[in-house]
């Protein structure tokens, strides 16, 4: 039980480490997009607010480095947990669950495919990262 728990714990710091540093880097490569996430902070207050300053282009590196966390979280998951574990399930759940809330109040900023595919990417993601984990610890 304490290696699931702390296999659950470690792919979630592994996803907020690996989120934190592609976000980085997509700012590093992409123009605009450090200004588009400033300018998101700075109308945090406009709740329901109908636009997003993020281009296309800038939604869809969103959702890549939101994948590749997801990919390396469920990774690191599996490698803690070791043996055949439901726990890249639970971490993938685990995130569907504290990410609703969140795109359920930019719902107004985001254009709806934007939402679907983050949240239906998370678990896949999640398990295809344990899996490719667990193919190559054989």
């Amino acid at each position: 039980m304490r290696r699931a728990v702390a296999a659950v714990a470690g792919g979630l710091a592994v996803w907020i480490v690996a989120v934190t540093v592609a976000n980085l880097a997509v700012r590093a490569v992409l123009p605009g997009y450090g200004e588009a996430e400033a300018a998101m902070r700075a109308a945090d207050g406009g709740y329901g607010q109908a636009s997003t300053p993020f281009t296309p282009t800038m939604m869809i590196a969103r959702l890549a480095l939101g994948g590749l966390a997801s990919v390396a979280g469920g990774a690191a998951c599996a490698w803690i947990a070791r043996a055949r574990s439901r726990s890249p399930w639970v971490l993938g759940i685990i995130l569907v669950v504290l990410f609703i809330p969140v795109h359920v109040w930019l719902w107004q900023r985001f254009p709806v495919w934007y939402h679907f595919a983050f949240l239906a990417s998370l678990l896949p993601c999640t398990l295809l990262g344990a899996t490719v984990a667990a193919r190559n610890r054989r």
